[in-house]
């Protein structure tokens, strides 16, 4: 019979000899959840036999990983400014990174814009975040995918945003209402190149939306669309802010200055990166 510290040990080979980054970390949150338990209390039973009923509860989940399948969605939730977000196959899987994008609107908008719209909306990370924020806001929140707005609005229940966050399938603009304009557009939009998505770990290119992910040869064409599109559903004195790839920023400036934006703010994600463009009415 097995202890806790001795499988999370197994575990933890299993899951380096499959290339699993940070496999000690994902051994004990595989671990734990499979047990209902968090990771101070799982440290408290390192010396616990584990029962065959426990084990088999184990097994399926590190069998996933091993074959690389993304941490959350196994776990099945991951955190986001400050939200607990339901996650599966059906969206992108909410990155730390985009947490800031939230951070650097927050910052340059400090008081609440009356209107908002997340185009892209996936798990609903964005819009949800935003309507926490800015608690007088009307937020609709946009998707081509009907699977991906079903994720958004449960996780709007889960939030307790139902009533706050307006979800509405449209591919970027085109569903919205003709001359309909927000204070606010925020897009994550897919930005990798061919050569990006190729080169993507597998726990990306394997089993999140490639439709989440890629947008042409180098990765600029859903953002060139959205950037074209934004100025007419901006009020005078509107924001664009998007998540964008790290090699894009000069390109998708000048392409903002050509479609009616006189200002643009690149900023770095936490790594020291170009990772999001604003665009000032």
């Amino acid at each position: 019979m097995f202890t806790v510290l001795e499988i999370i040990k197994r575990t933890t080979d299993f899951l380096e000899k499959h290339g699993v980054e940070s496999a000690r970390l994902n051994a004990e949150l595989l671990i734990g959840h499979a047990l209902g338990l968090k990771r101070m209390p799982l440290y408290l039973q390192f010396e616990r036999p584990l029962t065959e009923p426990e084990l088999e509860k184990i097994r399926p989940l590190v069998k996933r990983r091993g074959a690389r399948e993304p941490l959350q969605y196994i776990l099945g939730e991951v955190e986001f400014a400050g939200l607990k977000l339901k996650v599966d196959k059906r969206a992108l899987i909410p990155r730390p990174e985009t947490e800031l994008l939230v951070e650097l609107v927050k910052a340059r908008l400090p008081a609440a814009p009356a209107r908002i719209l997340d185009l892209g909306t996936g798990s609903g990370a964005l819009a949800l975040a935003l309507a926490a924020l800015y608690p007088g806001a009307a937020v609709t929140a946009v998707d081509k995918s009907s699977e991906a707005l079903v994720l958004a609005g449960e996780n709007a229940g889960l939030a307790g945003l139902s009533g706050r966050v307006q979800l509405l399938i449209s591919d970027w603009f085109a569903g919205l209402p003709e001359g309909e304009q927000f204070d606010l557009i925020v897009a994550n939009p897919p930005y990798l190149s061919e050569e990006e998505t190729q080169n993507a770990p597998p726990e990306v290119k394997n089993f999140e939306p490639v439709t989440a992910l890629a947008s042409g040869p180098e990765g600029t064409k859903d953002l060139e669309h959205i950037i074209a599109m934004a100025r007419r559903h901006l009020t005078a004195s509107g924001l664009l802010a998007c998540e964008t790839g790290i090699a894009q920023h000069s390109r998708l400036a000048a392409w903002a200055a050509q479609h009616g934006f006189p200002r643009t703010e690149s900023l770095r994600d936490l790594t020291g990166r170009d990772r999001f463009l604003l665009a000032f009415v």
